[in-house]
């Protein structure tokens, strides 16, 4: 028998900063993570803020589809 489709899906957060200085050496990409959500307890889109490499400060990601 198939099994339903869990509560907990995997989730892509994405760095919404765009003002990223071409002068760096970093790559001037844009930046990702990864993580789970429950899908239940919070339907809507996730915003949080964490790390990004790319500005080298703490940014807001936003989940993307």
């Amino acid at each position: 028998m198939a099994k339903s489709k869990g509560a907990r899906i995997v989730i892509t957060l994405e760095c919404t900063n765009k003002s990223i200085e071409i002068s760096q050496k970093r790559k001037a990409g844009v930046f990702r993570y990864t993580t789970t959500k429950n899908r239940r307890n919070t339907p809507s889109r996730i915003e949080l803020k964490k790390f990004c490499p790319n500005c080298n400060r703490h940014c807001i990601f936003k989940e993307i589809k």
